[in-house]
């Protein structure tokens, strides 16, 4: 994928980048206003080795091995996975990028990566859940298909809202075109 003269590249994130991607996820939310100096969440955040040990830890980079993004896909209920997931779905956690990759493509590569590895790997619905006030992150899900699944919003801890989306999955393409279909309520 190219966005404004650069490429993107996806991959699975090797363990000497895990920090890394923690510091970077930890930034991007903090400075976001999703967690707070100080808030508690920021050491799950930087624990990017914990996503590694039960889902798909991935980055984006540039054609210079930049660290531009990362997402974590979780396939069924291991922690981290979205409440509604269940055993044959998959959950896309913490979708990031560094403000220096911004509009240039990379958050859209790392969703459609997730997908086509969640199909790969047979999951029928991917899910994620959102705060409400990541709008650019909101218009990406939706722009890629993924369908709002109120019923299924959730509040993790006293004052967090959080609203969930849901993606069905056709089996795997001969060829990867992430052909998708929204849906309104998975079961």
């Amino acid at each position: 994928m190219t966005g404004p003269g650069r490429a993107v590249r996806v991959r699975a994130a090797r363990p000497e980048e895990w920090p890394a991607i923690g510091e970077l996820t930890a930034r991007v939310y903090r400075t976001g206003g999703f967690a707070p100096a100080g808030h508690p969440y920021l050491a799950t955040l930087r624990d990017a080795a914990a996503r590694a040990g039960v889902g798909e830890l991935l980055l984006a980079e540039d054609e210079s091995g930049r660290l531009l993004g990362s997402a974590t896909l979780v396939i069924g209920t291991a922690p981290f996975a979205d409440p509604a997931a269940g055993p044959d779905g998959a959950t896309l956690r913490m979708l990031v990028v560094d403000p220096a990759g911004r509009r240039a493509g990379v958050g859209a590569a790392l969703v459609r990566d997730c997908i086509d590895r969640a199909r790969r790997r047979g999951a029928r619905v991917i899910w994620l859940s959102t705060e409400p006030e990541m709008h650019a992150a909101r218009r990406l899900y939706q722009r890629l298909g993924f369908a709002r699944t109120p019923e299924h919003d959730w509040t993790p801890i006293p004052g967090v809202r959080l609203l969930t989306y849901a993606l069905r999955l056709d089996p795997a393409p001969r060829s990867a075109d992430y052909s998708t279909r929204a849906i309104r309520s998975p079961s």
